[in-house]
């Protein structure tokens, strides 16, 4: 019960960042196309409050010490489903919560380059350090995956694993392109889709109805960390990794629709304000027939 309302929290977290981000990006290329520039933090401007402006960085640095504790303190439970047992899931439970720790630190340092003057670093410099981030993030995920005898557990970390990987590669496109609309609405995406795979890991591993047919939970793991669900023969188990590859398809197109109906939505909105418009002249009907009798009486002549 504790992994699925960690994995929960996890969800939320993630896919209300993702979402955040995607709207206030669409808002702010939309408003300015010509003069837009990626933000590696967006202030909370749908509120007159200048208390509220950076609560968005609050609520996430607060998101990520809790995360870094929960995998700090998991990383003592046994759990006889990793190969080596304790020492394996250990470190690799530790190595989460140092990725994590390298996170909330990112955080602190973009909130006081935000709010002060003390830590003035470049919007590139921490898609960059974002980038770097996300590539561990993505080298934890394989690594957990690789020491898995969970088929299930092994094939949503390698799934995992790819969404972070595709986060690293857009921030480190928007450290080099900052004004690639696209790369930033790509994070935001990756966010999302991040979100909503961890609700289905929780869901795929903890909970009796939508764990795949052929697979069962496991009596002697207590604790249920780190993936608690086995599938006794290979028929089962191959079913069971093509049924996780075929949601992992459905929660990208999820993904895909979500910010086609977000950018609708800001465009109405806001309003759209497209590169190379131009208005009419502002000339009624008489003076565009004078100035053309005036272009025949001259060709006459």
């Amino acid at each position: 019960m504790a992994g699925l309302m960690y994995q929960l929290f996890e969800s939320s977290t993630l896919l209300t960042l993702g979402l955040y981000h995607l709207i206030c990006t669409t808002r702010n290329f939309l408003k300015s196309p010509q003069s837009y520039s990626a933000k590696p933090f967006h202030p909370f401007s749908f509120s007159s409050n200048l208390r509220l402006k950076y609560l968005p960085l609050y609520l996430l640095i607060v998101c990520l010490f809790i995360a870094f504790l929960h995998q700090s303190f998991i990383s003592s439970d046994p759990d006889p489903l990793l190969k080596g047992r304790t020492p394996v899931h250990r470190f690799t439970t530790l190595h989460s919560a140092a990725v994590l720790f390298l996170f909330f630190i990112l955080s602190v340092s973009l909130l006081l380059s935000e709010s002060t003057s003390l830590l003035p670093l470049p919007s590139d410099l921490f898609f960059a350090f974002a980038s770097a981030l996300f590539f561990l993030q993505y080298s934890v995920s394989t690594a957990a995956a690789s020491v898995q005898t969970s088929d299930l557990q092994a094939k949503c970390d390698s799934l995992s694993a790819r969404v972070s990987s595709l986060a690293s590669l857009m921030c480190l496109i928007l450290a080099c392109h900052p004004k690639l609309f696209i790369a930033e609405v790509g994070l935001g995406a990756a966010l999302c889709l991040q979100g909503l795979w961890e609700l289905q890991t929780g869901l795929s591993l903890y909970v009796e109805a939508f764990i795949p047919e052929g697979c069962h939970k496991l009596l002697d793991v207590v604790s249920g960390v780190e993936g608690s669900t086995k599938c006794d023969l290979d028929e089962s188990r191959l079913r069971a990794v093509a049924i996780l590859d075929l949601v992992f398809v459905v929660h990208a197109m999820f993904v895909v629709i979500i910010v086609m109906l977000t950018y609708a939505l800001v465009a109405k909105t806001v309003g759209m304000k497209r590169l190379g418009s131009y208005e009419a002249l502002p000339t009624n009907a008489a003076d565009s027939n004078h100035i053309q009798m005036k272009a025949l009486t001259g060709t006459q002549a």
